[in-house]
């Protein structure tokens, strides 16, 4: 999936600006789908617009610059379906996270420790965001994604609860890791 299918996703469902639409790619719902940078997403729209497949519109605000607003077209509306007809590409995975734990044989069990604490505390952050989205989203398909995402995040904080001490174990240490360390 391109930030092309992005924006037009998000304009699916309503009137954002460029900025709005960064935001929801990067910090809201659409995160969990594609990362667009503001680099990416206004060529995007420029090249949108000028396919007729979106349309924008300026709004001034009080004491601030104005503000330019896009809404899809009904071209874009089709656009946007048969772009999901083209085949998926793979997830991708990246995770510091994951590489931290790879090492943790060589690294101290408190900071082990503290790591995976520290997970479960973003796990949990995350799973409240998705019993937020649960309540605020009514459309059909969201359910289903929003509970695969809560399953899935379900899934690494039951494994990181049942094998943490595993990981720990395997670390030095905390004198050793010092020692070490010089």
């Amino acid at each position: 999936m391109n930030v092309r299918t992005i924006c037009l996703a998000i304009l699916y469902d309503e009137d954002a600006t460029g900025y709005e639409i960064r935001k929801l790619s990067v910090e809201g719902e659409y995160s969990y789908f594609i990362d667009a940078s503001y680099g990416s997403i206004y060529p995007a729209l420029a090249r949108l617009e000028q396919e007729e497949l979106v349309t924008s519109r300026v709004e001034p605000q009080d004491g601030k610059p104005a503000k330019k607003i896009y809404s899809i077209t009904a071209a874009g509306r089709s656009a946007f379906i048969q772009s999901l007809f083209e085949k998926l590409g793979e997830d991708e995975y990246r995770s510091e996270f994951l590489l931290f734990l790879r090492f943790a044989s060589e690294l101290p069990q408190s900071l082990v420790e503290q790591r995976l604490t520290e997970r479960l505390a973003e796990v949990d952050a995350t799973l409240a965001d998705f019993d937020r989205l649960t309540e605020q989203h009514n459309h059909p398909g969201d359910a289903w994604v929003i509970a695969y995402g809560r399953t899935c995040m379900q899934a690494a904080r039951d494994y990181i609860q049942a094998h943490g001490a595993e990981l720990i174990a395997l670390a030095r240490p905390d004198r050793d890791a010092a020692a070490a360390a010089e």
